[in-house]
């Protein structure tokens, strides 16, 4: 393969996942091929951008670029660990994306198991623009999803904190137990 992006022309999809580190909720993974036209300063980690500027991304690469999103679920986090079951959510991206692309851009350190070459790299989502869209999509489907669990389980805070290890979300767990979207292979009474 040769140093650098793939010649203009070629088709680049990019994967990224958000959630891994909650105790609650899905894991999500987003698969993106962009346009050669779109606009890829508006992109970024998603991590990194502020949420009116990731939204406003979301909503740009929803409307110009091919891209899905699935999720692996608690239960399959819990059967699978967080590792089997990321790999497991960005193969049903890839697979969902319904674009064979020349080359899938990971990033992390490993590759689902898909058809298609693929390589992982480390902070890919900072450097490359499909993965930072992917990034994007990813992030923002999770917060979303996570919004509406906070409708079904207000007393947890979901909207607020989305799952992650916060001192609510296990002050929460501790007075009412685990919520059924918990993942009961985290320790998610651990301080």
């Amino acid at each position: 393969m040769a140093d650098g992006p793939p010649a203009r022309g070629h088709l680049v999809c990019g994967i990224d996942e958000a959630g891994r580190g909650p105790l609650a909720g899905p894991v999500a993974a987003a698969a993106v091929i962009l346009p050669d036209d779109f606009p890829v300063g508006m992109l970024g980690d998603s991590k990194a951008l502020s949420p009116g500027a990731r939204v406003a991304a979301y909503r740009e690469i929803v409307a110009r670029a091919s891209w899905a999103n699935e999720w692996a679920w608690p239960s399959e986090i819990d059967r699978l660990n967080i590792l089997g079951a990321t790999m497991l959510a960005m193969r049903r991206a890839f697979i969902r994306l319904g674009i064979q692309p020349d080359l899938v851009i990971v990033d992390g350190t490993r590759t689902p198991d898909i058809s298609c070459a693929s390589v992982a790299m480390v902070k890919a989502d900072s450097r490359i623009p499909a993965v930072m869209a992917a990034s994007i999509i990813a992030k923002v489907s999770r917060d979303r999803m996570m919004e509406r669990y906070d409708w079904l389980y207000p007393d947890y805070g979901y909207g607020r904190h989305k799952g992650y290890p916060t001192a609510a979300h296990r002050a929460a767990c501790r007075l009412l137990g685990p919520s059924p979207i918990q993942r009961m292979s985290f320790n998610y009474m651990k301080e």
